[in-house]
């Protein structure tokens, strides 16, 4: 699906990313697990979730094992990323319908609530505001919605010292001049209080943060 807000990961990425986040991303189990608490306070026992940037089915498989009675809609761009998911909840199949495409391809529900992880940092800075919002407008009143991702300020030399961070703690090179560079142009990470501001702005209320892992932060909002 040819678009320009985010990469659409091929083949040999799918194949390789359920061994990095673990690796990447610094409590990464935890932070699924706070996810799942998150998200089970308000959404009920047979409540639906949305799931965006569901390639790879890391987290789709984590909360199905976690709430047998919870459905999922899971949305993502690529279709090889897609085919993994499908790998990681295949015993969950008959709850989970799998979207490619960006967050207008899903359905509207409404969704007792939803998630974003690891993904926003990939969705240009002027696509992330329609793209809350289309996130919100798909919501109940009062849904739970939880994001993680890279964000850190922007202002230099502390930018520069955040991305060389995330690089050696992934087990890369922080002086490798072009792994720097591939983050600065690859991605697009906001300053904690820009993130905040945003979800605001598309209607979320009650923002609050969970999560702090070195370069990483996750926030919970509600419809």
């Amino acid at each position: 699906m040819p678009d320009d807000r985010m990469p659409a990961f091929g083949a040999s990425h799918a194949r390789l990313y359920a061994e990095g986040p673990p690796r990447q991303v610094p409590g990464f189990d935890g932070l699924h697990r706070m996810t799942s608490q998150l998200l089970a306070e308000r959404v009920p026992a047979e409540g639906r979730v949305l799931v965006v940037g569901a390639g790879g089915g890391l987290e789709l498989r984590m909360l199905a094992d976690a709430h047998a009675g919870w459905r999922f809609t899971g949305v993502d761009p690529s279709a090889d990323m897609l085919r993994a998911a499908e790998a990681q909840v295949a015993v969950h199949a008959g709850r989970m319908e799998l979207v490619e495409g960006y967050i207008e391809a899903a359905p509207m529900g409404p969704f007792d609530g939803a998630t974003c992880l690891l993904t926003m940092h990939f969705v240009p800075a002027e696509q992330r505001l329609p793209t809350l919002k289309a996130v919100r407008e798909r919501l109940r009143p009062g849904a739970p919605f939880v994001m993680a991702h890279l964000s850190f300020t922007q202002a230099e030399p502390e930018r520069s010292h955040w991305i060389r961070r995330h690089i050696a703690f992934g087990g890369g090179d922080p002086q490798s001049e072009a792994a720097v560079e591939a983050m600065r142009t690859r991605l697009t990470v906001l300053p904690p209080e820009e993130e905040e501001a945003l979800l605001r702005e598309a209607g979320f209320d009650g923002v609050s943060l969970f999560y702090a892992g070195l370069s990483f932060r996750g926030w919970v909002a509600y419809a």
